[in-house]
């Protein structure tokens, strides 16, 4: 077993915790222009396509927009004119 006798250690002194200085933050306005001046250096910052690769892809978009509008027009077909089939059988 240990040995809980006192001791006559003095115990070391206290020392304050240094105060924290508390950050300002900045004002609503400050934030604002920080954030519009942020966004503005990585709007520069994008690299824009050139007029014909919006042209080319702006084609392709509604390309694909007419085949899959047509298949799903398709299908709806075959599946109205399926289901008018089945019902006349009944």
């Amino acid at each position: 077993m240990t040995d809980n006798t006192p001791t006559n250690a003095t115990p070391s002194p206290q020392r304050p915790a240094p105060a924290k200085k508390k950050e300002k933050r900045p004002g609503v306005f400050q934030r604002i222009g920080k954030y519009l001046k942020d966004t503005r250096s990585e709007i520069k910052k994008v690299v824009w396509p050139s007029k014909s690769q919006i042209v080319n892809n702006t084609a392709v978009v509604i390309a694909c927009i007419v085949v899959v509008g047509a298949f799903i027009g398709g299908l709806d077909f075959v599946f109205t004119r399926g289901l008018a089939l089945l019902l006349s059988l009944l």
